[in-house]
């Protein structure tokens, strides 16, 4: 079946006093060699000195399963796909001529990433640690976080051909059994030749694939994956990545960050209310700009419409165009610098956008006014801890710029009552998008735009209908 690849070792030998031809086999460079040898080719060689043997190949068979090899996991297999499927994953096969089952033991080992803080998730107070692409390194980080009995890691294999381990987790006792269900169902439906990360997962099993909103939220924290899952929701761990999914997931999540827990309630409140400030900024002031220059110039003050009015002179573009060049640039700059190495990356993005917006400005192209404005949006949309809802923001950006100069303020309105109709009719895993807004839960507002103190954070949401809703502190949720 695997067509003797170059990288398949097979020891073929004798156990003594018998004589009965045995062989192991695995996969060079996944497996611990010292462990097949010392634990399992060693042992079986030196059998015959400790004891008298069985000449029944069956009950040999047993001897050497119950008695011989000392490894904690062996397991007995009769089909050619679980053979195949555990030596490329890491087991060892132990025969024994003439038998038709054969002993699967347990011997994976690799190197694999150290445990470090993620690049993309950095905190000024909170854990140093990360997720690596190793999924049972990212189950034992779990663990440390969550020593609750009633944690259930429910294992999928996923992919026709590659046969990744997928693993589901959640706290029996809290989640609401339908999500499980739910989730499992989907899981199921899975139908592709592999899933190199987790982002294949997370289209395949999301409720909308024309939503620019990401239903699930993605992450590489410890932290914001146990304080998930004792809030009631349900994380999926997939191996080789170190992304782990968490669902359901509302839009108010992707305003919140850990550090909004770990800090006092003023400074989690102040820091949450300007993360919606700078929501705001990333999605309208551009094309609030537009508006306002184009169609409505009496809503400025009249110094500075005037000021605007004379930076203007001279560009040949109409405010749209001018947007729209300068956006686009800025989205380049931002592209090119996350694909560069870290050292360059950041001083393509400081360098290219300080010399390409002077340089426009003096060659007239655009006026100074919309670098500002188009250098506002840029910073705002940093500020917003999930990337994923970022790109979103931006996406949407170019769609209130667009209604803008087509059609003033009144475009803007007419786009941002289309994104509610849309965000209202959202769901994620069956729970709606823009919950606790709408549907309303009030008892969910005490974490919601204001942080209140952590002694007041005694319920779990509303909205995940759990099964236990009283928690004691829930202190540390990070979505």
């Amino acid at each position: 079946m695997l067509d003797s690849p170059s990288d398949l070792v097979t020891r073929q030998f004798y156990i003594s006093g018998v004589e009965h031809r045995c062989a192991v086999a695995y996969i060079g460079g996944l497996i611990n060699e010292d462990l097949v040898r010392e634990d399992i080719i060693k042992n079986i060689q030196s059998i015959s000195d400790q004891k008298k043997l069985p000449k029944q190949k069956s009950k040999l068979f047993d001897v050497i399963y119950n008695e011989i090899i000392s490894v904690a996991n062996v397991k007995k297999a009769h089909t050619l796909d679980n053979l195949s499927l555990a030596i490329l994953s890491g087991d060892t096969i132990f025969y024994l001529d003439g038998l038709d089952q054969v002993l699967i033991v347990d011997s994976k080992q690799w190197e694999s990433r150290g445990i470090e803080e993620p690049v993309s998730e950095t905190l000024i107070r909170g854990p140093r640690e990360g997720f690596v692409e190793d999924l049972q390194t990212n189950l034992v980080r779990l663990r440390r976080h969550i020593r609750d009995p009633n944690l259930r890691l429910k294992e999928h294999s996923v992919g026709r051909r590659s046969k990744k381990s997928l693993v589901v987790t959640y706290i029996d006792g809290i989640i609401n059994p339908k999500m499980v269900e739910e989730v499992n169902r989907r899981l199921k439906s899975i139908d592709m030749d592999d899933a190199p990360e987790s982002g294949y997962i997370e289209q395949w099993i999301e409720d909308s694939f024309l939503s620019p909103f990401p239903q699930i939220q993605n992450t590489e924290r410890p932290d914001i994956v146990s304080a998930a899952l004792s809030k009631g929701k349900l994380a999926i761990f997939l191996d080789g990545t170190p992304f782990v999914l968490i669902l359901p997931v509302t839009l108010a999540n992707a305003l919140q960050s850990p550090e909004d827990y770990y800090e006092r309630w003023t400074i989690g409140t102040l820091l949450r209310g300007l993360r919606y400030l700078a929501a705001f900024i990333a999605v309208f002031l551009p094309a609030l700009y537009v508006a306002l220059v184009s169609y409505h110039p009496g809503m400025i003050p009249p110094k500075l419409a005037f000021s605007i009015a004379a930076t203007r002179e001279g560009v040949p573009f109409p405010p749209f165009i001018e947007a729209l060049l300068m956006t686009i640039t800025m989205e380049l700059l931002r592209e090119a610098g996350a694909r560069l190495p870290t050292t360059i990356g950041q001083t393509i993005g400081i360098v290219g956008g300080l010399v390409i917006g002077e340089a426009a400005v003096q060659a007239g192209i655009v006026s100074p006014v919309m670098v500002i404005v188009v250098a506002l949006n840029a910073i705002a949309s940093f500020a917003i801890p999930s990337y994923s809802v970022s790109i979103s923001f931006r996406i949407l950006l170019f769609g209130f710029l667009i209604a803008a100069a087509a059609f003033g303020l009144f475009g803007i309105v007419l786009a941002y009552i289309v994104i509610n109709i849309h965000v209202v009719n959202l769901k994620s895993v069956g729970i709606p998008y823009s919950t606790p807004f709408a549907p309303t839960f009030l008892k969910d507002w005490n974490d919601l735009i204001i942080r209140t103190p952590i002694p007041t954070l005694t319920r779990r949401p509303q909205y995940l209908q759990t099964e236990d809703d009283t928690s004691g502190n829930l202190g540390g949720e990070p979505e």
